[in-house]
């Protein structure tokens, strides 16, 4: 490992594409640090230490999703998210959509215009997103947005979206940056950037408040979650493909064996965020509904949706319903994703066959009930994930603070970005070292 690390730093071409990684990661992180005009930094803070319970959630899903910066409320608050949106929508509309499934059969100029298409796609729903962030921040955390509304104060409105929506625009842009000319996927690692930042701040708490048995428990539960996750990442389940032999002129191509390697989690972090996205949804608008009938029938109906979707260690029924729907996104997304790459059409096209099955329908009903299978593992896994602080919070001797069911050292979600972009990372250099017939990381 030693030695594969001195090797990258020491090849010039590897050494300035890590050098540009972190610079353009440097430049990310003082850029959300820069407050949006109009805005009441010092509300949100606030907010954040005395506020409610279910804002205070919502907040922090958005702050994760923004690799940090929505803290400050700065010109990256909403960080790449539209950009990703876009991306799966993207992808959910290609089965659907013909000329979208044309073009992604037409090599690298198809893909180009689907990215196009990806990126036009981005800057309507960062205008949305950034109209609907700052109208639920401006009625969650008072005094935060005083000017904000088009009826209120146009052009500070129109600040402020522009703003919002150019910050995406850039981040993107940084990322993309970083896909081209430095290692690993730039989008992500602008995420990793921004929830990695945050870890010094929650020791920190753990310090200042003397709490060293839990920083230690919590650690080890850190540490245990990462190789889980790693394990249960690059674990995969191989199929065996024969190809069959073709003779042209006085050559024989073909005959060799391969295998089709079937990942046990192919839906990443995405189910953990659509069921999020969906549970913080009823507690937002019931949240509105507690603040207009301070008493009364609504109120107490109010309260209690209130009280079922937020993420307190004594509401079971919210972690029993996101560990289900957790487990039944993985299964949506990964049936969608897997339909998109046609292996089995694929295979009988290229003279391809898993051995003791007919090409065709009869692979491809195996490869289904292969990967529904090992699926299940990889479900699993997220919804243990996904219930983690709920988890923690139950074992008996630990604190019962917010912020410890609500970040652990990292979130449940942050934990799987960070340790799918430290993986993917790792490949790439690894890929890297090997081209240049080096020894890499892993031996």
């Amino acid at each position: 490992m030693i030695d594969a690390i001195r090797n990258a730093i020491i090849l010039p071409d590897l050494r300035r594409k890590i050098v540009f990684t972190l610079m353009i990661l440097i430049v990310y992180r003082a850029a959300a640090h820069i407050p949006v005009p109009g805005v009441n930094a010092d509300a949100l803070r606030q907010f954040l230490e005395t506020g409610q319970t279910g804002g205070q959630v919502i907040v922090q899903f958005l702050n994760l999703l923004s690799g940090g910066a929505l803290v400050n409320f700065s010109i990256m608050a909403m960080g790449v998210y539209p950009y990703i949106t876009a991306s799966i929508i993207m992808q959910l509309l290609n089965p659907l959509v013909p000329q979208l499934r044309e073009l992604a059969k037409e090599g690298e100029q198809g893909r180009n215009k689907l990215t196009l298409y990806t990126y036009l796609m981005t800057v309507p729903l960062a205008i949305l997103q950034a109209y609907g962030q700052a109208i639920f921040m401006q009625n969650t955390v008072p005094g935060m947005m005083p000017d904000f509304g088009f009826s209120v104060n146009f052009l500070t409105t129109l600040a402020i979206l522009s703003t919002l929506t150019g910050g995406t625009m850039i981040a993107v842009w940084m990322g993309e940056l970083i896909t081209e000319q430095g290692i690993g996927n730039g989008l992500s690692i602008i995420i990793f950037g921004g929830i990695v930042a945050e870890m010094p701040a929650q020791i920190g708490g753990f310090v200042s408040r003397q709490e060293w048995g839990n920083l230690v428990l919590f650690t080890f539960i850190t540490v245990f979650t990462i190789t889980v996750i790693a394990v249960v990442q690059e674990g995969q389940r191989r199929i065996p493909v024969q190809y069959g032999k073709r003779v042209r002129g006085t050559k024989v191509y073909g005959g060799q064996s391969t295998h089709i390697p079937l990942r046990v989690n192919s839906a990443g972090m995405i189910p953990l965020i659509f069921a999020q996205s969906i549970m913080i949804f009823p507690s937002a608008v019931a949240s509105y509904f507690v603040a207009a009938n301070p008493e009364g029938f609504a109120h107490n109906v109010a309260l209690g949706v209130v009280q079922w979707f937020s993420p307190d260690p004594s509401a079971f029924p919210y972690w029993i319903m996101y560990f289900i729907m957790v487990v039944g996104f993985t299964y949506f997304y990964t049936d969608v994703i897997f339909k998109q790459q046609h292996l089995a059409d694929n295979l009988q096209r290229q003279g391809g066959f898993i051995p003791g099955l007919r090409p065709g329908k009869r692979t491809e009903a195996y490869l289904n009930s292969v990967v529904q299978r090992i699926t299940f593992a990889g479900a699993l896994m997220l919804g243990f994930v996904a219930v983690l602080p709920w988890l923690v919070n139950i074992i008996p001797g630990v604190s019962q603070s917010a912020t410890q069911t609500q970040t652990l050292l990292i979130t449940s979600t942050g934990l799987l970005i960070v340790v799918g972009v430290v993986l993917d990372t790792v490949r790439q250099l690894e890929a890297q070292l090997l081209m240049r017939h080096y020894e890499g990381f892993i031996t």
